[in-house]
């Protein structure tokens, strides 16, 4: 029996599926750097909206640090984006912290304080709030979180006042949902008291070779001044727009 068509055909299936899988692998490659494209675009879109129009002269998702505060920041590291100008002088730190308390979850939020102290505003990332009722902390779906934030400070209103109106605040709470308004302004006056408390030391340059060391109270191991010694994080990868997964339960309180 003459075999060599059989062998014939074998040796073109074979190479049909060597082709396809490269096609897909050079697709999937294709595609991830798309995406990763997109969601560095993203941040950056997220970055520039909360920070004053013509001011940023550097990259910041390149000029970033680590820190950790899981007290005021919400969680074990903290990602730290510096904004410069074209002097290379601070304009201002965003920072990543968590509210770890929100009605139906943590909520990642940007927030992005000015090198006077003051708030260049405050985006939400991700949560998972009740539709209608706490997910209006997102500013797709209302102007709240830019209409209560921008441009205050931890003088402006004072510090005691830095609560909702529900618990003798100055910030505006939602009708049915005061659990997540409550935590968000928190977590931004606790934001603002770790960039006071740091201060210029977050503008610091990094150190080329430093191994992040962070201990529990913002600075790194071996540190005794109290403050972090930045450290070169890892290139940034930009995190996914604010999460569109929801409670199905309402909110009180």
């Amino acid at each position: 029996m003459n075999k060599s068509p059989i062998l014939i055909a074998g040796l073109i299936l074979g190479g049909f599926a060597v082709a396809g899988v490269g096609v897909v692998a050079m697709t999937n490659d294709l595609t991830a750097e798309r995406i990763a494209a997109n969601k560095r675009q993203a941040m950056l879109d997220k970055l520039e909206a909360i920070v004053p129009a013509g001011r940023v002269a550097n990259d910041p998702l390149a000029d970033n640090i680590k820190v950790s505060d899981p007290e005021l920041l919400g969680a074990e590291q903290t990602e730290v984006f510096r904004v410069r100008d074209q002097a290379d002088g601070p304009v201002a730190v965003i920072l990543q912290p968590v509210v770890p308390d929100g009605y139906a979850g943590p909520i990642r939020l940007l927030v992005s304080v000015l090198h006077d102290g003051s708030l260049g505003g405050v985006r939400v990332l991700e949560h998972h709030e009740t539709p209608g009722l706490g997910d209006r902390i997102d500013e797709k779906k209302t102007d709240w979180i830019v209409e209560q934030f921008n441009g205050k400070s931890l003088g402006d209103p004072p510090l005691e006042k830095w609560g909702v109106k529900r618990d003798g605040g100055d910030f505006d709470q939602f009708t049915g949902a005061t659990i997540t308004p409550r935590s968000v302004v928190k977590a931004v006056k606790n934001t603002l008291l770790f960039v006071q408390r740091e201060g210029d030391v977050l503008y610091a340059p990094v150190q080329q070779g430093a191994s992040p060391a962070e201990t529990s109270t913002g600075s790194p191991a071996g540190n005794p001044t109290g403050s972090p010694t930045p450290t070169r994080a890892p290139a940034a990868t930009a995190p996914a727009q604010a999460g569109t997964t929801h409670s199905a339960n309402g909110e009180a309180g």
